[in-house]
């Protein structure tokens, strides 16, 4: 099965946000890593989720709110995935004081947001 985009896009979206709202500054999650910190939508199995929900990140951060710090967002490589917008991209995290390696990468094991810092866990968007 095949989805592009999920069952409930405004809901699903408004759940991304809230979630990636709690980055904090000078760290960085993946779109996969965003993800799986919620349940697949109704009707969509494990495995379509897990193919696809990263991509369904994507376009939650392509259309958040200013509120939401989508610069904390990138690709699973530890990379700036490649669009408008990825230069300011870089310059708003190293000014957060996350460091690019010599192929411009972030280290994850480094700046990588663990939800279990903070208490995302109370807070978790439930499945909609």
């Amino acid at each position: 099965m095949r989805f592009s985009s999920p069952p409930n896009q405004q809901a699903y979206y408004e759940q991304v946000w809230q979630l990636v709202r709690q980055i904090p500054p000078g760290k960085v999650a993946t779109y996969g890593q965003i993800a799986l910190m919620i349940p697949p939508p109704m009707g969509v199995d494990f495995d379509s989720y897990k193919a696809f929900s990263p991509r369904w990140v994507g376009g939650a951060m392509a259309a958040c709110p200013d509120d939401v710090p989508w610069q904390r967002v990138i690709n699973s490589k530890g990379e700036i995935s490649e669009r408008a917008g990825a230069e300011r991209q870089r310059l708003l995290l190293e000014q957060e004081g996350v460091q690019f390696d010599a192929k411009n990468r972030i280290d994850l094991k480094k700046y990588g947001w663990n939800d279990q810092e903070g208490d995302s866990k109370s807070s978790q968007p439930q499945l909609l």
